[in-house]
C-alpha cells in the first residue's frame, strides 16, 4: 500500500488549512473538504511510522470526470499494465463502448462490444461487466429480450477487444428481471452475482449469486442471497450495482441504493463484507459512504481496481453538478484507503466524489478535447452512435462528403450522433444544401424528442419534435444560394441552445432572439446525443463536408 504522510506532516497540514479557512471564506466549502481529507490521513497513518524530514512536493492531480460524457455503470479491469473499461449504452448503438488506459485518468476509445446487436436483444443495454481469464475477455451484459421485453443477462467473449465480441446468447433468465452482473472467482471457481426482483411484485430486491461453469458460459450452481434491500432512507429505492473484491480474510462489496437516474435521482453507495461469498454479509454501520454534493450528484454503480503499487480505486458514475442530465452519468474516479485496525476501507477524500485528487500513477491528465473532421480527407474514424429502436443508419464517406441516407420515417430523420462530453460547447457543420433534402444539426433524445436546425437550397428551418409532435419554430429564406452553408449550435450548461449560421466572414447569425430551452430532451436513463440528421419526402443522401466541436 502506498505510504501516507507522517503524523507530524499531517498535523502541520491541518493547522495550515485551519488558518486559511478562517481567512478565506470564499473557498470555505472546498477547504473544509481538504481538512476532512487531512484528518482522515491522521486517523489512518501508523503511529509507528518514522517522521519524514524530506521536503513535501506537490502531488500530480487529476480532475473528474476521467471518462467524460454519458458513461454509466462502468466496469474496469487491469490486464498487465493496461486498464480496460466498458459502460452502459442504454438505447444507443453500437452497444457498450470500450476504453483503455495506462493510468486510469487518460482514456482512449477502442470501439464497441457489439457492432451488430445480439439477435435476442431489443435495447436497454445496461451495466456490462468485463472479466479476463487465460487470454480471453468476457463481457456479461444486461439487455431487454425481444420476446417479452424483460431484462436478462447475456455473455460474449473475445481475444481482442478491438475486434468486438462474439455473443453466446442468454446466460441468466430470472423471474421478471435479472440485471447488473458481476463476476468474481473464489477457490478456482467462478461466480456470477446479479440484482433480482426489481420488477417482481411482492418480492424484495436482492443481490443473488450462483456458480458458473468452468468456461464461464453457463450457470451451474443454485442461487444464494448475498444482500437484501432494507427499508432505510438510502436503500428504500433498492440495492444494485454491486462490486466485489477480496482483501485479506474478507470479501468486500460496494453497492448502490436509491434512484439512479434523472433529475430526481438520489443514488448513494454503501459497503458490506463477509468471510465467504455465501455470507453472512455484514453491512457497514456508517452507510452510505459515498453521497452526492453540488459538484457531483448521485454517485454509484462502479467497480474496484488496484494499481501495481496496491492502491484501490473505484471507477463509478455521477452527474456533473452544472451540466447534470444533459451530459449524462459520467465516469469518475474515487480512491479507497484502509483502516488496518477495523479492516474497513474509506473514501480518501470524504463522502463525496472528489473534484480534484492525487493521480493514481503520477501521470498528468490531458484536457477534454473536441473534434474536427474534414470528410475531404476521408475522415471515417468518428465514434458515431444511433438509436437502436430504429434501423441502423446507412452512411459512408465518399467524394469528400459524409453521405447519410434518408431511409427512415422518423420525425427527426435519419440520425448519426456523438457523445457530448461537456454541457457548454460550439458545434459546427459545413453542408452542401440540396433542394428536397433537409440536412440538420440535431440534438436527439429519442425518436419522439429532438431539436434541430436544417438547411435546404432555399431556406433554413429551425424545428423540434416534442412528445411525438413535429413543429417548425422558424423558417428563414436564404438570400444567397451559396454552394455551402455552415450551421452552428452554441450550448450553455447543456440546456440552453442558440442555433444559427455563419456568414462568409465567420459572423454568427442566430435565428432566435433568446436561447431555446432543451430541458425536454434528456431521457430517464440517458443524455441526448448531438449530430446530424437528414429528412425529406424523397430519398436522398447528405453532403456533409466537415464537422467540428469545441468545448468552452
Amino acid at each position: 500500500m502506498r505510504p501516507f504522510p507522517s503524523a507530524s506532516g499531517c498535523t502541520k497540514s491541518a493547522e495550515r488549512l485551519k488558518t486559511e479557512i478562517n481567512t478565506s471564506s470564499h473557498h470555505l466549502i472546498r477547504r473544509l473538504k481538504l481538512v476532512l481529507a487531512t484528518l482522515h490521513c491522521l486517523i489512518l497513518v501508523s503511529p509507528c511510522m518514522a517522521q519524514s524530514t524530506q521536503p513535501v512536493h506537490p502531488a500530480t492531480t487529476y480532475r473528474n470526470p476521467v471518462i467524460a460524457g454519458d458513461f454509466a455503470d462502468p466496469s474496469v479491469i487491469r490486464v498487465g499494465d493496461t486498464y480496460y473499461a466498458v459502460g452502459t449504452s442504454s438505447e444507443w448503438g453500437p452497444a457498450f463502448p470500450i476504453y483503455s488506459s495506462r493510468d486510469l485518468i487518460n482514456w482512449t476509445y477502442l470501439g464497441p462490444v457489439f457492432t451488430k446487436l445480439p439477435t435476442w436483444t431489443m435495447g436497454s443495454f445496461w451495466a456490462p461487466e468485463l472479466y479476463h481469464r487465460d487470454g480471453t475477455f468476457y463481457v456479461y451484459y444486461t439487455a431487454r429480450r425481444k420476446t417479452d421485453k424483460h431484462s436478462f443477462i447475456g455473455v460474449a467473449t473475445t481475444q481482442d477487444l478491438r475486434q468486438g465480441f462474439t455473443d453466446h446468447g442468454l446466460l441468466l433468465e430470472w423471474t421478471s428481471e435479472a440485471i447488473d452482473p458481476f463476476i468474481i472467482a473464489d477457490n478456482n471457481k467462478r461466480y456470477i452475482t446479479w440484482k433480482a426482483y426489481g420488477l417482481d411484485k411482492g418480492k424484495s430486491i436482492e443481490i443473488l449469486g450462483a456458480e458458473l461453469a468452468p468456461d464461464g458460459l453457463r450457470v451451474t450452481g443454485k442461487a444464494f442471497t448475498l444482500l437484501k434491500a432494507e427499508q432505510t432512507d438510502w436503500e428504500a429505492g433498492g440495492t444494485e450495482g454491486q462490486a466485489l473484491f477480496k482483501r485479506g480474510r474478507y470479501y468486500y462489496m460496494l453497492y448502490s441504493g436509491n434512484t439512479c437516474c434523472g433529475p430526481q435521482c438520489n443514488y448513494q453507495v454503501g459497503m458490506a463484507r463477509a468471510e465467504t461469498l455465501q455470507g453472512p454479509w455484514e453491512k457497514f454501520v456508517g452507510n452510505p459512504v459515498l453521497v452526492g454534493d453540488d459538484t457531483w450528484k448521485c454517485p454509484g454503480h462502479g467497480t474496484v481496481v488496484t494499481t501495481p503499487d496496491n492502491r484501490y480505486f473505484y471507477l463509478h458514475h455521477a452527474y456533473n453538478g452544472v451540466d447534470f442530465t444533459f451530459t449524462g452519468r459520467q465516469g469518475v474516479l474515487s480512491e479507497l484507503v484502509w483502516n488496518e485496525q477495523t479492516q474497513w476501507p474509506a473514501f480518501r477524500y470524504g463522502s463525496s466524489t472528489p473534484a480534484q485528487a492525487e493521480s493514481p500513477l503520477g501521470d498528468r491528465q490531458k484536457p477534454t478535447a473536441g473534434l474536427s473532421a474534414s470528410f475531404a480527407d476521408n475522415a471515417d474514424h468518428l465514434p458515431w452512435v444511433w438509436d437502436v429502436s430504429l434501423p441502423a443508419p446507412v452512411f459512408t464517406v465518399q467524394d469528400g462528403n459524409l453521405q447519410l441516407m434518408n431511409t427512415t420515417g422518423n420525425l427527426a430523420g435519419s440520425f448519426l450522433g456523438l457523445v457530448i462530453q461537456k454541457g457548454t460547447y460550439t458545434f459546427s457543420v459545413d453542408i452542401r444544401p440540396q433542394v428536397n433534402l433537409l440536412q440538420s444539426i440535431c440534438l436527439y433524445g429519442d425518436a419522439n424528442n429532438a431539436l434541430g436546425l436544417g438547411v435546404r437550397a432555399d431556406s433554413l428551418e429551425l424545428w423540434q419534435v416534442k412528445d411525438g409532435i413535429r413543429q417548425v419554430i422558424k423558417r428563414q429564406v436564404r438570400t444567397k444560394n451559396l454552394p455551402h452553408a455552415t450551421l452552428q449550435l452554441r450550448s450553455y450548461a447543456g440546456r440552453f441552445y442558440e442555433f444559427g449560421s455563419l456568414t462568409d466572414d465567420g459572423t454568427f447569425q442566430r435565428l432566435t432572439e433568446a436561447p431555446l430551452d432543451g430541458s425536454f430532451l434528456p431521457r430517464w436513463d440517458r443524455a441526448p446525443r448531438l449530430g446530424i440528421s437528414v429528412s425529406g419526402q424523397q430519398k436522398g443522401i447528405s453532403l456533409i463536408r466537415s464537422v467540428s466541436m469545441t468545448y468552452n
